[in-house]
This record gives C-alpha cells, structure tokens and sequence, in this order.
C-alpha cells in the first residue's frame, strides 16, 4: 500500500497529491474535476471524470463468429456495463441471417436493450437501464421470488396433472434469466465505477461479491425449478405415479425448501445474523424429510421411480443452494457489531 503525507494549504483546508502514474493513466491534468466517494470505516475513493461519461461502446466483428458466440459476446458486453453495443460484418458485405438472429435473440433476453440502428452491414443496440431506477437486494428478492414462484407452479402441476402450470413455470424461466443477468450488469458497473454503488442501493462496495454469489445460486435454483416443471410437462398425465399421501408430503418438502430459500435472502438483504441460524436449523431437517419420502413409497417401475427421484434432488439442491446463501449472509452479518460480536477495527484508531 502507498502512503501520502497530507500538507496543510490554509486554515481549514488539508491536501494531498495524486499519484503521477494514476494522473496520467486517466489524463488527470491541473484544472480537471475528480469525483470524491465518501465510505464508510474511513475510505475515501477518487474517480476521474472519464471514467463515468455512461456512454462506453462495445463493437463486435461478426465475421468469424457463429450465431451463439456472437450471442455469448453481446451478452458479455451487456453484463460488464457497455452502454451501446454495434455488431458488424467486418470483412463481409452484410450480415448473414443468423448473426441478425443472434443479435435480436440477444436483445429479447436482455432487459434494458434496444435497436437504434440497422444497416446491411451494421446492427446497433443500446442500453437504457439506469442503475438508480434498480436496488440490488430488491432484485436478489426478485429472483428469489421468481425461483419460488417457478418451483409452486411445477409442484402444483405434479399435484393437479395441470399441463399449463408447468408451462407457466417454463416461461418464467426467461424472466428469472433477465433479472440474474441485470444483477450481473449492475455488479460489474459498481465494482468498476464505486460511485454507482450508492444508486443500486449500496452505501459500500464491500457486498458486491457477495452478492454475485447470491445471484448465481439463485439462478441455479431457478433451474431447478425448471427442471421440474420439465418433469410435469413430459409426464403422463403430468403427474407422478405416487400416492395421495406421498403428493402431500412432496408439497410439504416444496414449503420446508421455499422457507430456507426465503429466509436465506432475507438474511443476506438485512445482514440478520438470527436468521441464518433459522435457515441452518431447517437444513437439518432435509435429509430425513427426503427419506420419509422414500420410505413411504410404493413399489414403482425404474422410470416413475426415477421421475419421483428427479423431483427430489431438484428440491434437495434448491435447499444446499439456500444454505450456502445462508452461510454469505452470515459473513455480512458479521462484518459489523451484531450479536455476540463486536469490531473493533485498529483502522480506525
């Protein structure tokens, strides 16, 4: 770490220099305006002016690419934050057909994105998410609430053999991507530029890790749910060949895992260390709920046996991925005074 003498330029005015090689890497010269973001446990972060001019742009040579990876890299310009992304033909007269589909199939699952020009040989899109219209707990909460939503419609079609319940949780699957993949956006923008961290709702930039490992597991769990709701649909009958009081003790577990998934964003959106002990003490109980389960269950043929396990270990990992949001929110709970444990940071002496 570098150090800095403060020097004393008047009564009440305290200074200090910047680094020459920073200066020069952001073309800081005398007389330009530099941005100050005031932190918490003492920090001060430095911003030069070019680094928030909002208007970065991304341009993809389409040429040597096929459809997905060009979709993969204009997704990839989206979530680290470029404001308009133009795809070209490069050394191609026009754009193949399916680079134009790539770049509309982008569009369609990205929120925020738009064209605002097309040409033969040039696509662009751009940009209008504002990170001060999002909070990132309000979107973790989103997601986690699209993940139940999707797991209650699958369960739900399995109890009643209802084809469109399940196909209601398979399109919420591509909602559950937006959000994830905005989460992503706003995460990037804020660890690059810290002074975004207050407009997603942040008053540090110490939790944007941890939140992008919230946001993943809660993706994960959304394919789970998916992966159940493919199950419904593809089933016969869109059920599965259980009994009455199995069904009912299938939904039981969907609550029990709705509850620790729950609680365990909770926990991480308020930094409540007494929750986290709630969700681990419901984790506890998951292994013998499944072998309740299985114990009570008739003898089936492999393939309804297997639809039956299938369904299990969706919720089963629905459940681990909410306890390792659990043991996050327990290291942000207890970056701070909370409970039995007090900070006392030598920082700050």
């Amino acid at each position: 770490m570098e150090t800095r003498k403060v020097q004393q330029l008047g009564p009440s005015t305290l200074a200090m220099t910047l680094p020459a090689e920073w200066a020069r890497t952001y073309d800081v010269e005398k007389g330009d305006e530099v941005s100050l973001r005031i932190g918490d446990q003492g920090s001060i972060t430095v911003l030069p002016g070019s680094i928030d001019s909002g208007e970065s742009t991304a341009t993809i040579d389409a040429s040597d690419l096929d459809a997905d990876t060009l979709e993969r890299a204009i997704v990839a310009q989206y979530v680290l934050g470029r404001r308009v992304i133009a795809v070209e033909s490069g050394d191609r007269a026009t754009l193949d057909g399916e680079h134009i589909s790539a770049v509309y199939n982008a569009e369609a699952q990205l929120m925020g994105l738009g064209v605002i020009e097309e040409t033969p040989d040039r696509i662009s899109i751009r940009c209008s998410v504002d990170p001060a219209d999002f909070s990132l707990t309000n979107l973790l909460e989103r997601l986690e609430s699209t993940g139940r939503t999707m797991r209650s419609e699958a369960i739900d079609a399995l109890s009643q053999g209802n084809r469109e319940l399940a196909d209601r949780a398979l399109n919420r699957e591509r909602q559950a991507n937006k959000i994830f993949v905005l989460l992503l956006r706003l995460i990037f923008s804020a660890h690059r530029d810290p002074t975004l961290a207050r407009a997603v709702g942040l008053t540090e930039s110490f939790p944007l890790i941890a939140y992008r490992s919230l946001a993943k597991n809660l993706e994960l769990t959304a394919d789970s749910a998916e992966d159940i709701a493919t199950i419904a649909r593809d089933a016969d009958g869109h059920t599965l060949a259980v009994s009455d009081s199995t069904m009912k003790q299938i939904r039981a577990f969907n609550d029990h895992v709705d509850k620790i998934s729950e609680q365990a964003i909770q926990a991480a959106v308020e930094r409540d260390h007494g929750v986290t002990t709630d969700v681990r003490e419901r984790f506890q109980a998951i292994d013998d709920q499944v072998q309740d389960i299985f114990d009570g269950l008739e003898e089936l043929p492999n393939d309804d046996l297997l639809q039956v396990r299938e369904v299990l270990v969706a919720l089963q990992q629905t459940a681990d991925f909410g306890v390792r949001n659990a043991e996050i929110a327990t290291n942000l709970a207890l970056d701070r005074d909370a409970g039995p444990v007090q900070i006392d940071d030598a920082a700050n002496e």
